[in-house]
C-alpha cells in the first residue's frame, strides 16, 4: 500500500478516497472464497487499493496472488462501488470512502496460501453459510453479488 501509505505520510488519518478493487472468488462448488482479516477480524474479500500507474484488473489479481496465493486467469467485472455506503474507518483510525472496482473471477490457478501479515484464515463458504463478521466495505459487495446470483436461477 505505498501510494496510500505516502499520502498518509502528509493528511494523517483524515478521509481520502480509496479506488481500488476487490475478487469475488468462487470455486467448482460455487462457493466464495474469503479471508479473515488480521486488522479488523472480520471476513472479507481479497482485494486492496490501486498503485501509481495500475489497471484496476491489474489491482485486482495482484492483490488476490498476494493475499491467497492465487492467480486469476480470467476476471469479470462486476459492478463499479462508492458513496457514503463505502465510508470505513480502520481500527487505527484511519478513513476512507473507497470506490471499488468488483470482479468476479471462476478460472484461476494456483495453491491456497495465506499472507500472513493481512491473513488470518482462508476458507470457502457456500452462499447460504457466510460467517456474520463480514467486512463492513465489503458487505455490500457480497450482498449484491447473492443477489445476482439468485436471479440467475
Amino acid at each position: 500500500m505505498g501510494y496510500i501509505m505516502d499520502l498518509r505520510n502528509v493528511v494523517g488519518s483524515r478521509p481520502l478516497i480509496m479506488a481500488g478493487a476487490c475478487v469475488l472468488l468462487i470455486d467448482e462448488e460455487n462457493r466464495l472464497l474469503l479471508q479473515l482479516r488480521q486488522d479488523n477480524n472480520c471476513w472479507g474479500l481479497a482485494g486492496g487499493s490501486l498503485e501509481l500507474g495500475e489497471s484496476l484488473e491489474q489491482v485486482a489479481k495482484r492483490e488476490l496472488f498476494e493475499e491467497t496465493g492465487l492467480i486469476a486467469n480470467n476476471l469479470t467485472l462486476f459492478n463499479i462501488y462508492s458513496g457514503e455506503e463505502f465510508y470505513y474507518k480502520y481500527p487505527h483510525g484511519d478513513e476512507v470512502y473507497n470506490v471499488v472496482a468488483a470482479y468476479i473471477c471462476k478460472d484461476y490457478h494456483g495453491e491456497v496460501k495465506r499472507e500472513h501479515s493481512e491473513v488470518q484464515e482462508l476458507k470457502f463458504f457456500h452462499l447460504n453459510e457466510l460467517p456474520s463478521d463480514i467486512s463492513p466495505p465489503d458487505l455490500p459487495i457480497i450482498n449484491a453479488y447473492i443477489q445476482y446470483v439468485g436471479k440467475e436461477h
